[in-house]
């Protein structure tokens, strides 16, 4: 996934960062209500998470924005404000899940888990393909032979597909998943992940449609 992380204290924006990011997600990291409104303008993200104190602005009229544009992403508030009455206002405001610093990050993962996985209109994290068996949020596969092991970046891609069954996923929205701002792209990292992902999955399993991009096959 492609995640805009919104949290100016460097300490803790740099550990979820890299939380995220170990697990293959793309990180586009901002500090700030203006430089977030910068990013979403100009690239298409799976997820954000947002801080609500910022030095330039409020994170809640921020989201506020985002939906009154009509823009669908989903939103995990990040925040100290513990009250009641700031969880509601956050909720209300457009956000699909609100947790209250500190947190641990690996309940933050899960979250980002279940909320994109809802997004995706699959909220069961596991599910089948043709003789494997998927666990998203465990992150593992089951075949006939036993576990397949994927690396990070394989699962990234996998996933991206996954999300979008029946769908043409095209080279670029793949690289999205993979390259942060600040990440080099390779002309043909997509193509190596895919042949990888063939290698270990089924060489039937995912699908190149030519000029447009690859579509995972379920059945």
């Amino acid at each position: 996934m492609r995640i805009l992380l919104v949290e100016d204290d460097p300490g803790l924006g740099g550990a979820i960062r890299d939380q995220i990011s170990a697990e293959g997600h793309a990180a586009d990291w901002m500090t700030g209500v203006e430089d977030a409104r910068a990013s979403v303008a100009t690239t298409s993200y799976d997820l954000v998470l947002l801080d609500l104190n910022l030095p330039d602005g409020s994170g809640l009229d921020f989201l506020r924005g985002l939906r009154a544009r009509k823009e669908t992403m989903p939103v995990i508030i990040l925040t100290a404000r513990d009250r009641v009455t700031e969880r509601i206002a956050g909720l209300n405001a457009g956000a699909d899940d609100y947790m209250v610093k500190p947190f641990d990050l690996s309940e933050l993962s899960a979250r980002i888990g279940a909320v994109s996985r809802r997004y995706a209109g699959n909220p069961s994290p596991r599910l089948a393909l043709g003789p494997l068996e998927v666990d998203i949020a465990d992150r593992r596969i089951d075949g006939p032979e036993g576990e397949v092991t994927l690396s990070q970046r394989e699962w990234a891609i996998f996933e991206a597909l996954v999300k979008r069954p029946g769908s043409v996923v095209s080279k670029s929205q793949l690289e999205e998943t993979l390259y942060a701002f600040d990440a080099e792209v390779e002309s043909n990292t997509i193509e190596v992940y895919v042949s990888r992902l063939r290698k270990k999955l089924g060489r039937d399993r995912i699908e190149t449609r030519r000029g447009m991009g690859y579509r995972l096959v379920r059945e």
